[in-house]
């Protein structure tokens, strides 16, 4: 059944109450119509069985015969009931008159007995004679001696009477019931939803804007309530997506502004040098080789500093592919031949890893991680290079490797990426230095990009870098992305006044899965 547009109900509450008065209504009509067959089947029954108990005597029809006609009965000695009994005689003629009080029109029978169409023995219904308006008739005929015939009526108006006043009833009942639902309903209904129209006033205010709010949940256990829990589910996702999302171009813009702000100063000394030469064409040979080598440096600085920020890029994107066994202790070796050249001043030694109770450490006889040897070298030296500028000439550096699981160390606070799951096996690189540390405060952000941290003193002196000049605020940021690119982590422990401590973990290779070939996809995650 299809509504109108216009007459169709908008709202759920609507068309719940219309549907339980229809069906209510229904039912309630149903059910009466059921009581009302059974009621009139009953009543029939019961005239039916009156009239299967009275038979004219056999006087009668000799009374019949020996007169040839039935006059009608006197009052006095008229049936004191409904029946009405018709004669037809020998001949098949149907006598005028009857047996009965009734004044009422009695039921239409033909006038010859070879037209009675009636089953003997058995009531059958007819209508009114004369076809006057009304309740019809119940009969029943009866063959009687000398070919004669008996027809006995009673009239069906008590049961159309009974029947008709029931009909009423019943239509006055389904009337008042849909009524009541309608009424009763609507209100029970209104309560029922009370918990949804709550959950569409709040997700009506968040539509607006006010983001924070959440959905009540008033019994977990109803439908709505289960609705109410996933829809609070959502909007934490959707509120942790925006910040991510707010975060995340907030630190674009900052890494924009940051990229832009060091590209600038090598662009503008270029450019400035540039004009120099220029404006100056005969400037000596001295100033103009001294602007040349300017132009170069500067040249040489942006184009690492693109370099590095081109690494950064591939590395967040997809983990390092170039998988091979790493010795670290020679990876550590090579790395301080190479800082020693650099920073004469600094005394740098390579120790064991020391234990910790959370347990034993291996000896340096194999210790191994899967990885690129050139990205590990790389975070090495960014690591010791750090190290030795930004601490006096004096101060001594020191490069342990061991081998050791998560949770051995109690005294990292920062790290650059979620922490391992404890006891999970990792070889480890410390550089530790005993200068004047990170100020606190720059300490959470050293692993930021373009961060330049403060240190405690001034170094007393300064050399070049493997990556990008001092002062980039890049080289941490890349070790900290290679490291990530590994399935391992780059933990800083500081000491404020006494010194600083970074611990490079990688997954141990004695432990991790090998593949039959030297260059495999490796899961980091797996380690």
């Amino acid at each position: 059944m299809r509504w109108p547009r216009r007459l169709r109900p908008r709202s759920l509450r609507s068309r719940l109450v219309l549907i339980a008065g229809l069906l209510a209504t229904s039912a309630v009509l149903l059910c009466q119509l059921a009581g009302l067959t059974v009621l009139r089947g009953w009543l029939t029954d019961q005239v039916d069985d009156r009239l299967s108990h009275f038979r004219p005597p056999d006087r009668v029809y000799q009374d019949i015969a020996d007169d040839g006609t039935l006059g009608p009965p006197a009052s006095e000695n008229a049936l004191p009931s409904d029946y009405r009994v018709f004669f037809y005689d020998r001949d098949g003629r149907l006598l005028r008159a009857s047996l009965g009080s009734s004044d009422s029109p009695g039921p239409r029978l033909p006038q010859r007995a070879a037209d009675l169409d009636l089953p003997t023995g058995r009531p059958s219904t007819v209508a009114n004679e004369g076809g006057a308006t009304g309740s019809g008739w119940r009969v029943i005929a009866y063959f009687g001696p000398d070919h004669m015939r008996a027809v006995v009526a009673l009239p069906l108006d008590t049961v159309d009477g009974a029947t008709t006043k029931l009909l009423w009833l019943s239509l006055g009942l389904g009337v008042a019931v849909a009524v009541g639902v309608v009424v009763l309903g609507n209100g029970a209904v209104r309560l029922g939803l009370r918990p949804l129209t709550r959950v569409e006033h709040t997700a009506q205010h968040i539509t607006e804007g006010a983001l924070e709010l959440n959905v009540p949940v008033a019994g977990p256990d109803t439908e709505v309530g289960r609705l109410g829990l996933a829809l609070n589910t959502m909007l934490d996702r959707l509120r942790t997506a925006l910040h991510r999302t707010e975060t995340s171009e907030q630190q674009l813009r900052h890494f924009l502004a940051d990229a832009g702000h060091e590209l600038r100063t090598p662009l503008t000394a270029i450019q400035g040098f540039a004009e120099l030469l220029l404006d100056e064409p005969g400037m000596p040979g001295r100033r103009r080789h001294e602007a040349h080598t300017l132009i170069a440096r500067n040249a040489d600085r942006m184009s690492r500093l693109v370099d590095d920020l081109f690494l950064l890029a591939k590395l967040g994107d997809t983990p390092a592919a170039h998988r091979e066994p790493v010795d670290l202790l020679s990876l550590a070796a090579d790395a301080i031949a190479t800082a020693a050249i650099r920073h004469p001043h600094h005394a740098i030694t390579l120790e064991p890893l020391a234990a910790h109770p959370a347990g034993p450490e291996r000896d340096l006889d194999i210790i191994e991680t899967p990885g690129d040897p050139h990205q590990l070298a790389q975070v090495l030296g960014n690591l010791l290079s750090n190290a030795c500028t930004h601490t006096p000439a004096d101060s001594s550096v020191t490069v342990a490797v061991g081998a050791t699981r998560t949770g051995a160390r109690t005294d990292i606070s920062l790290g650059s990426g979620p922490p391992l799951p404890p006891g999970t096996p990792v070889c480890v690189i410390e550089v530790a230095d005993n200068g004047p540390g990170i100020e606190p405060d720059d300490a959470p952000h050293v692993f930021d990009r373009f961060y330049r941290a403060a240190p405690l003193g001034r170094p007393t002196e300064s050399g070049s870098e493997s990556g990008p000049e001092p002062g980039s605020g890049l080289g941490l940021a890349i070790a900290a992305a290679i490291a990530a690119a590994h399935g391992g982590r780059l933990e800083l422990h500081n000491r404020p006044g006494e010194g600083c401590t970074f611990r490079l973990l990688l997954p141990d290779s004695t432990t991790a899965p090998k593949d039959d070939t030297d260059e495999a996809h490796h899961d980091p995650t797996s380690t």
